[in-house]
């Protein structure tokens, strides 16, 4: 944003503060309700618009509770749906009835999906399920006030570091910095390889975290290249990539990391920005193609995102998506350091009793 512009827009993001903050006050003094169930509830979620690695980290959650034999569910708003309400997906959902990041969770992992923008309607028809879920898992629900999760998880991207930022519009921030008090768990997400302890320690320091929080640093870790038309058909990052053109395109809201993965690996990237979320069209599809064909020898491919190939399942278009040459490249979150402990922090909450752990913690 132009530097003038984001400092004539600096009273609207005062006024807009103002009005977030009063309503957390609300909430705070308990002049607005707030629900509690007797079910475990993690929320993960973040300070400001735009992805900050929620939806790995959240794929991270479902695999450490499956490894521990818990049942889990997931609960998002399910952003750019078609539907409305409450939805409890099956094998049949697509991006268009669920969104693009439940439709990962759903045809990933053996969990139930669902998606409703009131989280305590979600929270209340999960509950209904038999078996009941153990553990539901809340996908950017930091600011849904009106459910009171057991578990706070706030992320923040260590390209835009809440504490370094604004409010909105002028910056990013949905709520005033102070909001990160409520957060149990704070996550440093997308930590350069060659972040030093140091840089890590000062970064500590402007966060001041409370005696109750404890923060991690993580980063993005990719998997091998696999192939649309055979998953099991995988590119060897390292031995392989090399000898590729790549033309990569994705709709998610910062594809930086993506692109210097991709550069490290092939000395030819080209990349199509689309938008977050972005719903693909014919044109758009064929579009890809044509400039795919304008590069001239036969060891190239296109390479997109787990995300993006929800959206490419869509029958409107999947039969054009299913002959072009389009490879995916899978992410997963790790930690610097310090993920026994992290691991044990999560598992702590959901072994205990939750009544009795709301009293101690």
């Amino acid at each position: 944003m132009n530097p003038w512009l984001k400092i004539l827009l600096l009273p609207l993001s005062f006024l807009y503060g103002i009005v977030t903050l009063i309503r957390n006050r609300l909430f705070d003094w308990h002049l607005l309700k707030q629900h509690r169930f007797d079910i475990h509830t993690i929320s993960v979620g973040n300070l400001a618009v735009g992805g900050a690695g929620k939806t790995p980290l959240i794929e991270y959650l479902i695999r450490l509770l499956i490894k521990e034999k818990i049942g889990v569910a997931t609960l998002s708003r399910g952003y750019k749906r078609k539907t409305s309400g409450y939805v409890l997906a099956t094998e049949n959902s697509s991006a268009d009835d669920i969104g693009d990041e439940p439709l990962i969770f759903k045809s990933k992992y053996p969990i139930e999906v669902a998606v409703d923008a009131s989280r305590v309607n979600g929270v209340k028809q999960l509950m209904k399920l038999e078996p009941v879920p153990r553990v539901i898992l809340l996908d950017d629900a930091f600011q849904h006030r009106s459910l009171k999760c057991g578990l706070n998880i706030m992320v923040s991207d260590y390209y835009n570091l809440y504490f370094n930022d604004v409010m909105m519009p002028s910056g990013t921030l949905r709520e005033f910095k102070g909001g990160v008090n409520r957060a149990d768990i704070i996550i440093v997400t997308k930590t350069p390889d060659k972040t030093s302890p140091v840089e890590m320690r000062t970064i500590m320091k402007d966060i001041n975290p409370q005696a109750h929080q404890r923060v991690f640093f993580s980063y993005l870790k990719y998997g091998e290249l696999y192939s649309i038309h055979q998953p099991e058909s995988k590119l060897d990052t390292l031995n392989d990539l090399f000898r590729f053109r790549v033309i990569s395109f994705a709709g998610i809201a910062n594809a930086g990391p993506m692109i210097n993965y991709l550069k490290e690996y092939s000395s030819d990237v080209k990349h199509l920005p689309f938008a977050d979320h972005y719903e693909y069209s014919l044109k758009d599809l064929e579009d890809i193609e044509r400039y795919y064909q304008s590069f001239e020898g036969g060891n190239k491919i296109l390479v997109t995102t787990e995300k993006d190939l929800m959206r490419l399942k869509n029958p409107a278009i999947w039969h054009i998506a299913q002959r072009m040459n389009i490879y995916i490249l899978p992410v997963e979150v790790s930690f610097k350091d310090k993920e026994e402990e992290f691991n044990e922090l999560v598992m702590k909450y959901v072994r205990a009793n939750r009544i009795q752990y709301e009293k101690n913690s």
